[in-house]
């Protein structure tokens, strides 16, 4: 029994015939993405896949930050600094693991970057927190967009 069980996820998760899974997971720094990257190494690991942590920015015009004019080169150095913390700690995390690691930073809106990304990678499965925001329970969180999609399985980790 626990063979077939076995097999059935393996051939869920793409592994049948030699070829390990690719687990995308959405990384922003919140507790409940370092949740869903825990669960994500996690499954990464029992089959013996890999693991690409996708950090989406959104695009936000300089002068609009916070009523403020604010330079371009420093709001590109903010971007890149929480990027460089972000791939640091994920890095770590994944090395102390022994989980293969790959960390990816665009900029965009984060459910359709973060589906490209995964359809250009032929990801099997893509794990996202829940967010803990009200504004998106009432319009909307990454979770819900990326489910409604079809490009890939979509887990939302709720801690």
């Amino acid at each position: 029994m626990a063979q077939k069980e076995a097999e059935a996820r393996a051939e869920r998760l793409g592994t049948v015939g030699g070829t390990a899974p690719l687990i995308v997971v959405g990384l922003d720094g919140s507790s409940t993405s370092w949740d869903a990257f825990s669960w994500a190494a996690g499954e990464a690991i029992r089959s013996n896949g890999s693991l690409v942590a996708v950090y989406v920015t959104p695009e936000v015009e300089p002068v609009a930050a916070f009523g403020e004019s604010l330079g371009y080169a420093a709001v590109e150095q903010a971007r890149e600094g929480v990027a460089a913390e972000l791939r640091g700690e994920a890095q770590r995390r994944a090395r102390d693991l022994g989980v293969p690691f790959r960390f990816v930073s665009e900029r965009g809106d984060t459910a359709p970057t973060i589906t490209r990304i995964a359809r250009s990678l032929g990801a099997d499965l893509i794990v996202v927190g829940r967010s803990a925001k009200m504004l998106h329970h009432l319009a909307g969180s990454l979770g819900r967009r990326l489910v409604s999609r079809r490009d890939a399985p979509v887990i939302a980790v709720v801690p």
